[in-house]
């Protein structure tokens, strides 16, 4: 095959043979990857995401000002 062949080859997107790519192992490998993007994808999109908020014993506020203002509000 010439270089010439190889870089028509390479340039069409096909890198490996039609026997590759229609071999079982070769199906799990995508397989694979399409999960892991997934899961990856998930995981970008959960950290945009504000953290939540658990109300669990109501509103949890200070019963005292920490401010150097004492006489601010709570």
């Amino acid at each position: 095959m010439s270089a010439l062949a190889v870089a028509g080859i390479v340039q069409a997107g096909i890198v490996l043979p039609e026997g590759v790519l229609n071999s079982a192992w070769f199906a799990v490998l995508a397989g694979f990857v399409a999960v892991n993007t997934v899961v990856y994808v998930c995981l970008a999109i959960f950290k945009m995401l504000p953290p939540p908020r658990w109300r669990w014993r109501g509103r949890s506020r200070r019963s005292e000002t920490r401010s150097i203002h004492p006489d601010g509000p709570v």
